[in-house]
């Protein structure tokens, strides 16, 4: 690859607050990426049905603009039966990187009034980021600074690497609710992205897919699973890795994935494509190598070997009539040069050096990461939640830096060369 990032490693202290939450309606509003600039979702919650349309009412100066969306009722799996209603409105022909304000819901209540800040158009802008997962409703040890950060204007978007709340579907969806609260400051500000954890699955990850707005760049549709967009420079792609765990909700969604995984890669990586927007990035939950969770994990090679993997993931799992398609991801990511792997799951900070095939492929003996040789992966799934810290148990010869602190990552897309990532520690 052509690429120079460089990466930086900054510890910084941190104070804490607590919030009471109310329960006004609507309420949990939180906006996500549309399919271009000029596009927002946002996404709220009331605990009962509205008669009419849900709405956004929005301006540069006031509310004097409309956006309609639908309505969903949705019905938690769990022995309550307790129900809620989910709307979304996508709020079109916006200018890129003007900052709005606005408010939704109906005429049976309105929110608080919100601002958030469209994409700048085009890619020579430095786009920055908040990256972490794992964050809890219990323990959410990050998020007072996230929320510093959001009030001082820090971030373009916050991508939420998978497990939320611990968990959403905990005491009938309760638990759920209380965390979709809790990001509420931010998460109706800042566009928040997100994947799927192990944490989602319950009752076939139906409140996270009930609860979330991803769309698709290429088809303008919603699918929280698997989907891309753009920022700036790079090219996000974001998926499951849990379709390989709970095949109990069926096999055929992890072929589904891959073919549109390789389709979408392969148009990232071609010359024009590679050209505009250079940086591919890959965002999902459990990282391919392992430092933690030797119960999922196998070593690669000697029975003895302190190189762990999650193999199903790395190399591929055999399903039954699909040939020899195995829909393993490394070989795939090495393909088409994604750039940066961003992964949760295990609860610290890891930041491995470039590998592919459990090979160190550095750019330099003494700059590895100028101009690398393969993807580098990230872990930073340590933003606090009730199951608290991952336990290290091997150091691999890929394992570049790690930390058991609490923090999350700032993530600053430079330019089309250089991307610089900074560890923020809230135990120091």
């Amino acid at each position: 690859m052509s690429f120079k990032p460089h990466f930086v490693f900054i510890l910084s202290s941190l104070w804490f607050s607590s919030t009471v939450f109310g329960t006004e309606r609507p309420q949990q509003v939180h906006i996500s990426l549309g399919a271009d600039p000029t596009e927002m979702v946002v996404t709220w919650v009331t605990e009962h049905h509205i008669s009419g349309k849900p709405c956004v009412e929005y301006g540069e100066t006031d509310l004097s603009m409309k956006a309609f969306g639908k309505s969903y009722r949705f019905v938690d799996g769990g022995p309550e039966k307790r129900h809620f209603f989910n709307h979304r409105v996508k709020v079109k022909d916006l200018k890129a990187g003007h900052k709005y304000q606005y408010h939704c819901g109906s005429d049976e209540g309105w929110s608080s009034v919100f601002t958030f800040s469209t994409l700048k158009a085009g890619t020579e802008w430095s786009p920055r980021l908040a990256v972490f997962g794992d964050m809890g409703a219990v323990n959410a040890q990050s998020f007072p600074r996230l929320e510093q950060d959001v009030r001082r204007h820090r971030y373009d978007a916050i991508i939420h690497v998978g497990d939320f709340a611990y968990d959403m579907d905990s005491d009938n969806a309760r638990v759920g609710d209380q965390f979709m609260r809790l990001i509420e400051p931010i998460a109706a500000v800042v566009p928040y992205q997100v994947c799927p954890g192990n944490h989602e699955n319950k009752y076939n990850f139906s409140n996270y897919d009930n609860r979330f707005s991803m769309v698709d760049t290429t088809s303008g549709h919603v699918n929280n699973h698997y989907y891309s967009f753009n920022i700036g420079p790079a090219h996000f792609v974001s998926l499951s890795t849990e379709f390989y765990y709970f095949t109990e909700f069926g096999w055929y969604q992890i072929g589904r994935q891959f073919r549109w995984l390789e389709a979408d890669l392969r148009a990232a990586a071609a010359p024009e494509a590679r050209h505009k927007r250079p940086w591919i990035i890959v965002v999902a939950h459990r990282p391919l190598y392992c430092q933690t969770d030797a119960h999922e994990c196998s070593p690669i090679g000697d029975h003895h070997s302190s190189s762990l993997q999650r193999k199903r993931l790395r190399t591929g799992i055999k399903i039954k009539n699909a040939g020899n398609a195995k829909y393993g991801l490394e070989e795939l990511f090495h393909k088409y040069n994604v750039d940066i792997q961003l992964y949760g799951h295990e609860h610290n900070y890891q930041r491995l050096l470039p590998l592919y095939d459990n090979e160190i492929m550095n750019g330099s003996q003494s700059h590895p990461y100028v101009n690398p040789k393969a993807s580098v992966a990230f872990v930073t799934g340590s933003a606090g939640c009730s199951e608290k810290h991952s336990k290290f148990i091997v150091k691999p010869k890929w394992s570049a830096f790690r930390s058991s602190d609490y923090g999350f990552t700032r993530m600053t897309i430079h330019n089309k060369t250089h991307i610089s990532m900074e560890q923020v520690s809230d135990d120091q």
